[in-house]
């Protein structure tokens, strides 16, 4: 198998509410790893009027950094540690993170279009748009 014309393929980055309702959107690129648009993404998602309480991620959010950067925003982090992690003893709150599932709800509604499913766009910017598009017709 060769590597593609497009490259390595995309990853799409969500922060939704409580509720499921998307708050922040973005496009990286595949080979990129998720903690590199941590910050973008949460700091264009705090710009709401309401903070989050909490936030909760995968273990490839897991990172004291991004831990640090939460709690110096006021944010709980509901983020597992991972098995060969120094702080992996640590406990955190599982009643939370069972939660996250409403991300994955998210994405999974947006994947109804059939363009954002299928990423028929070859520019980034294009695929962002459509799946703006889809967000805002799953709200109407």
């Amino acid at each position: 198998m060769g590597r593609s014309q497009g490259g390595f393929g995309t990853k799409l980055h969500l922060i939704c509410d409580a509720a499921g309702t998307p708050l922040a959107v973005a496009v990286s690129p595949g080979q990129e790893h998720e903690t590199q648009s941590f910050v973008s993404l949460m700091e264009e998602a705090t710009a709401w009027p309401e903070q989050p309480a909490k936030v909760a991620g995968d273990k490839g959010y897991s990172a004291d950094w991004i831990r640090d950067w939460l709690k110096d925003h006021g944010i709980v982090p509901v983020i597992p540690y991972k098995s060969n992690e120094k702080g992996s003893s640590k406990r955190f709150d599982k009643k939370s993170y069972r939660r996250r599932n409403i991300v994955e709800r998210c994405v999974n509604s947006l994947k109804w279009f059939r363009r954002v499913a299928t990423r028929y766009e070859k520019l980034a910017t294009h695929y962002l748009g459509m799946v703006t598009l889809a967000i805002i017709f799953r709200l109407l």
